[in-house]
């Protein structure tokens, strides 16, 4: 099945965005037809994002969706004191958008440099309507962030310090570059897309904490770190050990 979404790709009648874009191949789009695709790239823009730029905030109305092409997005909620709380991350090819809500339900801020795909809101929906096979692969997209979500909830719940730190660097990993496969490859070279501050509000430690855990790993060899945010993984596996106790 995924053969035949992937037949056209690199076909020459594909937009040129598209034929360009390798993180579509698991997205969305990759479920569209070529002439589908022509119809969507007329109403599509690409856009450079600069870390720390918002996305769209939380309740905001949604007026466009995107697709991450690059880079991280972080998903952010606010408490009624003012506090914020980030509840998720997004990488290439998530999708970027509440289909069927008139408003965001979370804040969405990048929290690296970001690369999007940006389409109309109205665009969009009205293919939904038209594609099954669209809708199907938005749907098979956000019950992965919901098994991803359930998993992250053990981990904040049950894992120890270092096997929360360790879990967020194997996330980050496995998921920053969509043309590597950290995993298989069992070596991963990146920089972190949060600062120490986040990395603590998303684990639910201290700042203190994580340099701790961070200077730990680092000493045992597990990772190696140099300019305070440029990380290596020597050993995926090794690093995958550690998150699992």
């Amino acid at each position: 099945m995924m053969q035949e979404e992937r037949k056209d790709i690199h076909n020459s009648n594909v937009p040129a965005l598209c034929q360009a874009c390798e993180a579509r191949h698991n997205g969305i789009c990759g479920a569209l037809k070529t002439d589908e695709l022509l119809r969507l790239s007329r109403h599509t823009t690409t856009k450079h994002i600069p870390a720390g730029s918002q996305l769209i905030g939380e309740e905001e109305r949604v007026e466009t969706y995107a697709n991450v092409l690059s880079g991280v997005v972080k998903l952010t909620k606010i408490m009624a004191d003012g506090r914020q709380q980030i509840v998720g991350l997004q990488f290439a090819p998530d999708f970027v958008g509440r289909p069927f809500q008139e408003a965001s339900k979370v804040g969405a801020e990048a929290a690296s440099d970001v690369h999007l795909c940006i389409f109309p809101k109205s665009s969009l929906d009205a293919m939904l309507k038209e594609q099954p096979s669209m809708e199907h692969r938005l749907l098979r997209q956000s019950l992965n962030e919901l098994d991803e979500a359930r998993e992250w909830m053990l981990t904040l719940g049950r894992k120890t310090a270092q096997e929360k730190v360790s879990s967020f660097l194997y996330m980050i990993a496995t998921h920053i570059d969509p043309n590597s496969d950290a995993a298989t490859n069992n070596r991963a070279v990146f920089d972190l897309p949060l600062t120490r501050a986040d990395i603590a509000d998303f684990l639910g430690l201290t700042i203190e904490t994580v340099s701790r855990q961070l200077t730990k790993l680092r000493k045992s060899g597990v990772i190696e770190i140099e300019a305070n945010r440029h990380l290596t993984v020597p050993d995926m596996a090794a690093l995958k050990q550690v998150s699992e106790g």
